[in-house]
């Protein structure tokens, strides 16, 4: 048992080095505790009694009305209890739980691992009526820290009931992992209905689909649910992905399902892609599952052996990369097989980005090797380094990527690939293209100068809008000849860009600026030719797709050169520690 005053006792006397007097503040917690836990055991004093279950709880009116809001209404305020006597009774509340509360009301202390689970269960309950918001966070870490096979469906059952969603939460991602141990266990047979049929609506629900249905065909009889009473159960049980035999030896048998609707089932397994057919997979949200600790591995591609390493630096002209020839039928590539059907929303890709070579590439994922989805088309697009792309959440086993062009040769290098399912997706256009809200043209986003003079490669890039002078912290070019290009690292829809040019004098520039997906079509976005600039400038145009930037200087007050400090996209808001630098002219 936990003795919480010795605890408490232990607790400060191990704190070493520290002269409490000399801090001159008296905490003596423990010994508050351990008097109201006696006045509680003493029943001395009480006046109002509680009746649960026949049992009586001696207990005092001022106590339960500081430590809760309800308790206090309860006993103070218009309700009859208040107005009438000094015995209350409490119905549907659970003994052993309303005991472990009073406890904690009196104290302030539970030791959670000394209770029963369904004592907790029951606390957690009563901390959610009487809204003990503090404790029922308590409970629900203690629940997320001890799920098991055997209790996650009673947890999820009783967190499901009063909307606890983050406790739901923790409850989804355990049973999803252990999904097909779940069908067969005790907790299962005890869910609800309604927490029943939500399990098993989700994607998520990993376990093959027989094995669901003669679960959901056991939780009917233990809780004797006519056919007609559990049809909207029943239909969470995916007919398309039981297999054609176990439809006809085990579904048709049941009679549980009419005639047409098995029939449906075989018409969609024989005429539909399997990706169409609203698959089940594992979900490990925030991780990457294109390793081979997952049981993934690389099946076609040259020098399959080093794309799923976890590599990202060492590679060069020789190795550290897998590659495939670009054709013009595009039907060769780089296929991954992950190591069991995952939902996935997000891939992300490095391509070899050792010199200023552009690839173009599509991504194609499939369940079966044979029936194939396009998620992204970037063919059009000339794209470098660390490739990052979202599209719906689906259930896919396969991952392939189809080099369309390399700017150097004939040949689609990938060093890394990773596939996962996120919760931080941003918002894309009908395309697949991220629509950025933050800076997307810096060197933590892989863009890059193509062209223009510095002292340091990307000064532009890198974020210092502080540190410049008349010798360094600036891209440049020659008037009448040349420009400043940025390539990005893929392609974003842009609608804003936000320029520091030169300001340690009082000098003015004029310029313009195009932008293009492949460098040979270019489109203006911002035309300051007749205007004089200086210092920052906020640009703002229709939004399209952007990978590369040439900023062209028309003009400088002081000599025949423009110079540019600092290059960003989409634009973020001039903050006053930008403006501190120089003041504006």
């Amino acid at each position: 048992m936990c003795d919480t005053r010795e605890f408490c006792r232990s607790s400060r006397d191990s704190t070493v080095g520290v002269n409490f007097d000399a801090i001159g503040e008296v905490e003596h917690y423990d010994h508050l505790s351990g008097d109201l836990m006696d006045v509680l055991k003493s029943g001395e004093n009480s006046d109002v009694t509680f009746v649960v279950e026949s049992e009586r709880f001696n207990l005092h009116r001022a106590i339960l009305s500081a430590r809760c809001r309800y308790f206090n209404v309860l006993l103070y305020g218009n309700m009859l209890e208040a107005r009438t006597n000094n015995e209350i009774v409490l119905k549907d509340t659970p003994v052993e739980g309303f005991k472990v509360l009073v406890e904690y009301i009196y104290t302030g202390r539970i030791c959670l691992s000394d209770q029963s689970e369904q004592v907790t269960l029951d606390l957690l309950g009563l901390s959610n009526r009487y809204n003990f918001d503090a404790l029922q966070q308590a409970i629900s870490s203690y629940l997320k820290a001890t799920l098991s096979v055997s209790n996650a469906c009673v947890i999820f059952n009783t967190a499901n009931f009063y909307q606890l969603r983050d406790l739901c939460a923790a409850c989804y991602t355990y049973i999803d992992s252990h999904a097909l141990e779940m069908t067969s266990s005790e907790g299962f047979l005890s869910l609800s209905q309604a927490a029943l049929v939500d399990l098993l609506s989700r994607d998520s629900f990993f376990a093959p689909e027989i094995e669901i249905f003669k679960a959901v065909i056991r939780w009917m009889e233990k809780h004797d649910v006519s056919i007609e009473d559990a049809r909207d159960l029943l239909k969470v049980v995916r007919l398309q992905l039981v297999t054609r035999n176990d439809l006809f030896s085990v579904i048709r048998p049941s009679g549980v399902y009419q005639p047409d609707q098995i029939l449906d089932a075989l018409q969609w397994q024989s005429e539909k892609n399997p990706l169409e057919l609203q698959q089940r997979g594992l979900l490990i949200p925030e991780e990457n599952v294109a390793t081979h600790q997952h049981g993934t591995m690389c099946i076609e591609g040259t020098m399959k052996e080093t794309l799923l390493n976890g590599d990202h630096e060492n590679y060069n002209m020789d190795y550290g990369y897998t590659l495939h020839m670009i054709n013009d039928t595009n039907d060769e590539g780089i296929t991954v097989k992950l190591g069991n059907p995952y939902i996935i929303n997000c891939v992300r890709l490095l391509l070899w980005d050792r010199d200023q070579r552009s690839y173009s590439y599509l991504i194609e994922v499939s369940l079966d090797a044979t029936h194939w989805t396009t998620v992204v088309n970037y063919s059009l697009y000339l794209c470098r380094s660390w490739q990052e792309v979202f599209f719906d959440a689906r259930c896919i086993r396969y991952i392939r990527v189809i080099g369309t062009n390399n700017t150097m040769n004939k040949s689609f290098h990938l060093v890394s690939l990773v596939c996962m399912y996120t919760m931080k997706t941003p918002k894309i256009n009908e395309s697949g293209i991220i629509i950025p809200t933050d800076n997307v043209a810096g060197i933590s986003s892989s863009a890059t100068v193509l062209e223009g003079v510095s002292r340091s490669r990307n000064a532009l890039l890198n974020g210092n809008t502080r540190d410049y002078d008349w010798d360094s912290g600036y891209t440049c070019h020659q008037l009448g000849s040349g420009s400043i290009i940025v390539q990005m690292a893929q392609p974003y829809i842009i609608g804003s860009m936000r320029l520091l040019l030169w300001d340690c004098d009082d000098r003015v520039y004029s310029f313009y600026i195009d932008v293009s997906t492949d460098q040979k079509t270019w489109s203006r976005v911002a035309d300051r030719t007749k205007q004089d600039c200086r210092s920052w400038q906020l640009l703002e145009f229709e939004p399209c797709p952007v990978t590369f930037i040439k900023i062209v200087g028309t003009s400088n007050s002081a000599n025949e050169v423009f110079h540019c400090v600092h290059f960003e996209c989409p634009a973020s808001s001039i903050s006053s520690h930008d403006s501190l630098r120089h003041p504006p002219f």
